[in-house]
């Protein structure tokens, strides 16, 4: 089929010998018995059981957790409309002195 070609140099240096003859092969395909699959094991874990106690504790801490994230956003929100009320306000200081500048 597809014989490889093997270069040949112009001028050889060293001991020349001739090109190998390459035989073709046939291919074999041996067909591997698929592995047994095993039967998937329940995990023997325990059950989580929940006293009024954990309930009232874990809905009392998402509770605060909600709350702290709402404020921690919320004076996120605050500082930025502080400082972007601060810009505003320093630009039109800076105006009103540009302007009454060229007045004189």
């Amino acid at each position: 089929m597809l014989r490889p070609k093997i270069p040949t140099m112009p001028t050889p240096t060293g001991l020349v010998s001739p090109p190998a003859v390459i035989e073709p092969t046939t291919v074999v395909q041996h067909h591997p018995t698929p592995a047994p699959i095993p039967a998937p094991q329940v995990p023997s874990r325990p059950t989580v059981q929940l006293t009024p106690g954990a309930v009232l504790a874990l809905v009392g801490g998402g509770t605060a957790v909600v709350l702290v994230v709402g404020a921690v956003l919320v004076s996120m929100l605050l500082a930025v409309a502080i400082t972007g009320a601060s810009v505003a306000v320093c630009a039109l200081v800076i105006r009103s002195l540009i302007t009454s500048q060229h007045r004189r």
